[in-house]
């Protein structure tokens, strides 16, 4: 199974790399477990609806770009469906059951996704109603994607 995290901006904290480092070292036992990382679009603090949604498409091109077609995508969104770390385990064990080998999430810029990213994402999952800083979603989402590689073993990690 080939896992790829689709992210805008780069990883800046040393503290956030190290542990994603970690999760992606355990994940190999697993899958292949990669983070493609496309460049933010620089934009001032006070943006117009307009500008914000040009922003978003410029970003939501650089991520469509590095999805091939054969990959499920999972789009994070805070509207996206909120999943028990029991369902997203038994999501992934089904992707996999079902000839879903490449699964790719998606985490947006400070903005959020582009509607042309959302709707080529297979589903939308959300990690519930609080904002969390990019950098630290990613080594969320990487946990929780090991979480579920443990839970589907049977592993006591989850307890």
């Amino acid at each position: 199974m080939n896992i790829k995290l689709v992210v805008v901006g780069k990883l800046k904290e040393k503290y956030f790399k190290q542990g994603i480092a970690e999760y992606a070292k355990r994940l190999s036992r697993f899958c292949k477990f990669k983070i493609v990382e496309v460049a933010d679009e620089q934009a001032p603090e006070s943006l117009s609806q307009a500008q914000m949604d040009q922003v978003m498409d410029k970003e939501g091109s650089r991520i469509l770009e590095k999805i091939k077609d054969r990959e499920y995508v999972f789009a994070l969104a805070i509207l996206g469906k909120e999943r028990s770390s029991e369902e997203f385990a038994q999501e992934i064990q089904q992707l996999a059951t079902y000839g879903h080998s490449d699964i790719t999430f998606v985490i947006g810029g400070s903005l959020g996704l582009a509607k042309k990213v959302l709707q080529r994402a297979n589903t939308q999952i959300s990690f519930g109603k609080f904002t969390l800083p990019h950098q630290l979603m990613r080594l969320v989402l990487a946990e929780q994607i090991y979480r579920a590689f443990m839970i589907n073993e049977g592993s006591p990690y989850h307890k």
